[in-house]
């Protein structure tokens, strides 16, 4: 029987990337996108994309309706991917961004996993993959909504594997590090709508972020392709038993082992320094 899978945030990088290996592979990938042209464009692609805005409850409802009727009810698969990154020190983001950050990358992938779980009960199986980050248990500066958003589904896929354990549904988190995408140009958008910077304590730091999110290639080093994280959700997909946790990139998995060994006020100068 053909696997089915429903993947948000398929636009560009990792869940694109995602939805065109999957397809390739003979899975019957639903991808979804939030705006209009994209659908068009992956549609061209030969892609079934339906249009979800993961931060929209008519949006997501419908988006999934309508991704059960194309999968005839069945669902091995769900890929919460879709997210973004609100940069700026704690202080200076306000109640609306920090609301917009989590609307997006926790409670829409929430309300998928409970819309998908009785389906997968009734199945009997089910993967839920959520993509969290190395900010999701390595907090770093400026990154305080993000941190707190990834840190956030971290707890829920904890909760909800010992919740659903002998139920037959996994839940897998995937831990990105530094990955190329629109990412960057993305947090930038959102830095500038949301942060005063010249009216901030952090103005000075901010010209070095600015500088980060503009910089053309990749900002940071070990970067990696989307296709690594493809490789991991593959992975997490076809093991008989698929892990917890799948960390991609070399700093993910060396802050993994650091959290571990080094004192709180170690791991927080070396990710000062980062």
């Amino acid at each position: 029987m053909q696997k089915s899978i429903l993947i948000t945030g398929c636009s560009s990088g990792i869940g694109y990337d995602c939805a065109m290996s999957l397809h390739a592979r003979g899975w019957r990938v639903v991808a979804s996108c939030r705006r209009p042209e994209d659908v068009a464009r992956l549609t061209a692609e030969g892609l079934t994309c339906l249009q979800i805005d993961v931060a929209d409850d008519a949006s997501l409802r419908a988006g999934w309706a309508a991704a059960l009727e194309i999968t005839g009810g069945r669902l091995d698969a769900l890929f919460n991917n879709a997210g973004y990154g609100q940069p700026g020190a704690a202080e200076d983001i306000g109640r609306d961004a920090l609301r917009a950050q989590f609307e997006t990358n926790l409670f829409g992938g929430w309300q998928l996993a409970n819309l998908a779980l009785p389906v997968m009960r009734a199945q009997g199986a089910g993967r839920i993959l959520f993509n969290s980050s190395i900010l999701g248990f390595a907090a770093m500066r400026y990154r305080a909504a993000y941190n707190a958003s990834k840190y956030a589904i971290e707890g829920l896929c904890d909760t909800l594997r010992q919740e659903l354990a002998g139920s037959g549904i996994d839940v897998v988190l995937i831990e990105p590090g530094p990955i190329r995408s629109r990412f960057r140009d993305n947090a930038l958008e959102h830095f500038l709508a949301h942060i005063d910077v010249e009216g901030s304590a952090h103005r000075a730091a901010y010209q070095g972020q600015l500088a980060r999110l503009r910089k053309v290639g990749a900002a940071a080093p070990f970067t990696l392709g989307p296709e690594a994280v493809t490789a991991a959700v593959w992975r997490a997909l076809t093991a008989k038993r698929p892990a917890a946790r799948y960390r991609v990139t070399f700093p993910t998995k060396l802050f993994w082992v650091l959290k571990r060994l080094l004192p709180t006020a170690w791991l927080d100068w070396v990710s000062r320094r980062v």
